[in-house]
């Protein structure tokens, strides 16, 4: 069954949306996250400009923001679904609470990143007279572009994981077909063949992240 053309056409056709659905969602998230994550950076008790207010008002935003399991956030946010992609399902559609669950994630790890920069550095910057503008496109985020990349292999992995998630309810890609062949239909070739390409894909995109991230660290001799 899973080698019928009709089966292989569907399987390539679902690779395809998975990664439609991984990387836009992967890009927009990073559009909301960076600079979130930027602004705790910036904001928190050791940054360059603190102000417990406004760091603890997006802590608490993003804490929240994460702890709602993507399952649950799928449904709660069909309405906004709807109304920016006129529908509440497909890859498109999925891209939309993707793009919600992955932002407060990546907000964290860019955080995290940007906070393992010498803070001797960020101190010579400051003494020079640099903006904090220039400090942080300058200093902070050239310094810890490693560990940014990285971060993003980890993002795209998980977000893949939430994409095939989304299956349960309509939202394409190899999770659909997993749930609708290997589940509802009992198709267990089918069910393997969804996990193996799955895995391969995660693989494969945190390999050439990872080869980036060596070629741009100036660490490694």
């Amino acid at each position: 069954m899973v080698f019928e053309k009709e089966m292989i056409t569907m399987l390539l056709e679902g690779t395809r949306d998975t990664l439609y659905m991984t990387l836009v969602s992967t890009l927009f998230g990073y559009v909301i996250g960076l600079p979130v994550g930027i602004l705790l950076t910036v904001t928190d008790k050791d940054g360059i400009r603190p102000n417990a207010f406004v760091y603890r008002i997006i802590d608490i935003i993003v804490n929240i923001m994460r702890s709602i399991p993507f399952l649950i956030l799928l449904i709660l946010v069909i309405p906004l679904t709807k109304l920016i992609v006129g529908k509440s399902y497909g890859s498109s559609a999925t891209i939309v609470p993707l793009v919600i669950a992955a932002a407060p994630f990546i907000a964290r790890m860019v955080e995290s990143s940007l906070k393992e920069v010498d803070k001797g550095v960020i101190e010579a910057a400051t003494s020079m007279g640099a903006s904090d503008f220039t400090i942080i496109t300058k200093v902070l985020i050239p310094e810890a572009r490693t560990s940014l990349l990285v971060g993003v292999t980890i993002v795209t992995g998980t977000i893949l994981g939430y994409s095939a998630m989304a299956g349960t309810v309509g939202g394409g890609g190899l999770g659909d077909i997993a749930i609708r062949y290997g589940y509802y239909r009992y198709q267990t070739d089918v069910m393997l063949v969804t996990i193996v390409i799955l895995v391969a894909l995660v693989q494969i995109l945190q390999g050439i992240g990872m080869i980036i991230s060596r070629k741009l660290d100036r660490r490694i001799a």
